[in-house]
């Protein structure tokens, strides 16, 4: 046995480089195998081409220059980098030098130990170095003969001195008065490497801070090393997710009056904000209208109160109005809308159509041809740049809408996003909300309107899929969405409208918080009805009908409501004008 570890110390004594390294490995393991006369063989061999090499180079220089020469401290690094174990790599709760020393003391004491108690390379995580450097000497010197090729895979060879020689006599001396149990200390060491494993290869701080405090769980002595492998996958399928202590804090959360239910941002309705609270993030809602009702122009209105009154970034995400579209009824809103024309200042009104069309007013009748209907004629050969520039000239009209729309342009701190997307699935919906919240900060998101993704159009029943997933991004990045629906051409009457109404499964109003249901009421029935400006009220006015056919009366039946009432309310619509009253309570006029 003498002859044998002398033979393992001359192989030590030889330099490691990248042209033996091969070599060194082979005799080793014939070494392991008591093949003795063939490790000599190749040995000698070896330490001939040594010779060889080291002629070649100046004594001084002979390991520091020769580039392909790997020095034991270098080696060490290079596996300590491997095993990403450094001095101070730790908190203090996964660090425990002691439990490390006790752990090699005991192996040194009883080396047969490392048949059953040992580290694959992969999960071998030492913070002290000596103690690393020591456990590989007990695989290939104490313990060789016990530890298996498993453990001893992907292991360097230890660096053997005097100094090391003498540690393991004062380790085994050390740990020799102490009564300890190899399973239990094997046990707390393995749940410590699995701890720091994790901790080093999290990819944020917070999530190695929660990995650290798995050691502050009430029961964490009793968890076996799978048990604290769950626990680490838990911890990295559950950080997403917004978690806290509900008993926490809660005399502060109710004095203070400051909180996300109470006080989220108004609507341009009053009743509607004070039925649902506000537009408050971290919640879904919905409203349906039928085919041609103005889903898209309600998308629109909500969507620039948000972002130029509130002044929040807002996102509207369409699958059913281009670009150009929804630009022209964004201008049309923008110009019209009593809430945003007080900020920008612009007293004008005028509809869409004639935006489009380009139709505007001279200040003085005589100082341009008009059409019968007054509007400034854009004249024979005059281009567009040219009828804009007299229009600037003669038409304060045309001025004030410029104006009010520079304004909106320059909104940057609370831009309208808008993306058109079709033929999406799912998960690339989720993809394009995700990536505008990141990217802009956006909390705020429009979606005109919900449907199935693209692979299960035609079913119905997937919509509550579609649903859920916007459900789970408003809690989880705590945001607004907020989404149009279909509903069903159907002989129900505005005023008991229903879920059953939808052209989409009714299963989709389980998912979302608030769900609201329009409808036009015929002007053939505008009599039959009445509303009131409170909920509980003796005064009632009746609908008015206009002749102007743009102007409608839409009932609105809060179908779901998680923060409470579910009244029915009257809106009074101008399409042309993108204007959106809400007028009150509704209800059949009694006999």
């Amino acid at each position: 046995m003498e002859n044998i570890e002398k033979i393992f110390e001359i192989l030590r004594s030889i330099p490691v480089t990248e042209k033996n390294r091969d070599e060194i490995h082979e005799i080793r393991q014939l070494l392991i195998k008591e093949k003795y006369i063939e490790a000599l063989a190749k040995m000698k061999e070896l330490q001939k081409k040594q010779a060889e090499e080291q002629e070649n180079n100046d004594e001084e220089n002979e390991y520091k220059n020769d580039e392909n020469v790997i020095n034991e401290e270098e080696y060490d690094e290079e596996v300590e980098e491997e095993n990403k174990s450094e001095e101070g790599s730790y908190p203090k709760k996964i660090s425990d030098k002691k439990l490390e020393k006790i752990y090699i003391g005991l192996l040194l004491i009883n080396p047969k130990l490392i048949r059953k108690y040992y580290f694959v390379f992969d999960d071998c995580f030492f913070e002290d170095l000596e103690m690393l450097n020591l456990y590989k000497s007990i695989l290939y010197n104490e313990g060789s003969k016990y530890s298996s090729e498993k453990a001893k895979e992907g292991f360097n060879f230890p660096k053997e001195t005097e100094e090391t020689y003498q540690q393991k006599i004062n380790i085994k001396e050390e740990i020799k008065s102490g009564n300890y149990n190899i399973e239990k200390v094997y046990a707390k060491l393995r749940k410590l490497f699995i701890l720091r494993k994790a901790y080093l290869e999290a990819p944020e701080s917070n999530i190695q801070n929660r990995i650290v405090e798995i050691t502050d769980y009430e029961l964490y002595d009793k968890m076996s090393a799978d048990e604290i492998i769950s626990a680490i996958e838990q911890i990295n399928v559950t950080q997403k997710f917004k978690q806290a202590v509900l008993s926490d804090g809660l005399v502060e959360f109710l004095e203070s009056g400051e909180n996300e239910l109470a006080n989220g941002l108004n609507y341009p309705f009053p009743i509607l904000t004070s039925v649902f609270k506000g537009i408050r993030k971290g919640e879904t809602m919905a409203f349906a209208m039928p085919s041609n009702s103005g889903k898209s122009r309600l998308t629109i209105n909500l969507a620039a109160y948000t972002a130029l009154v509130h002044k929040k970034k807002i996102l509207i995400i369409s699958n059913e109005m281009s670009e150009e579209k929804m630009k022209l009824c964004l201008i049309t809103t923008i110009i019209n809308h009593p809430e945003i024309q007080k900020i920008h200042g612009q007293d004008v009104q005028i509809s869409e159509g004639e935006l489009l069309e380009f139709k505007f007013k001279p200040d003085n009748k005589k100082e341009a041809k008009l059409d019968e209907s007054g509007y400034i004629l854009k004249e024979e050969k005059e281009t567009q740049a040219q009828f804009v520039k007299r229009l600037t000239k003669i038409s304060s009209q045309f001025n004030k809408v410029i104006k009010a729309i520079e304004w909106a342009s320059k909104q940057i701190n609370n831009s309208i996003y808008f993306i058109n997307i079709t033929d999406h699935t799912n998960d690339e919906l989720q993809k394009v909300i995700i990536n505008y919240y990141y990217k802009e900060k956006i909390e705020y998101v429009f979606y005109d309107t919900l449907k199935t993704d693209t692979a299960n159009i035609g079913n119905p029943e997937e919509i509550k899929k579609t649903a859920t997933i916007l459900s789970n991004l408003a809690q989880n990045f705590n945001i607004f969405i907020c989404s149009s629906l279909q509903l069903a051409e159907s002989s129900t009457s505005p005023i008991n409208l229903n879920v059953n109404d939808l052209a989409v499964s009714r299963t989709v109003k389980e998912v979302l918080d608030t769900l609201c249901l329009f409808k036009q009421i015929s002007r053939d029935n505008l009599s039959e009805y009445e509303y009131s400006l409170k909920e509980v009220d003796t005064q009632f006015y009746d609908l008015k009908k206009s002749d102007d056919p743009d102007v409608r009366y839409y009932s609105c039946v809060i179908d779901k409501n998680r923060a409470g009432a579910k009244p029915k309310l009257v809106f009074k619509i101008n399409l042309a004008y993108n204007s959106w009253e809400e007028l009150g309570y509704l209800r059949l006029k009694q006999n």
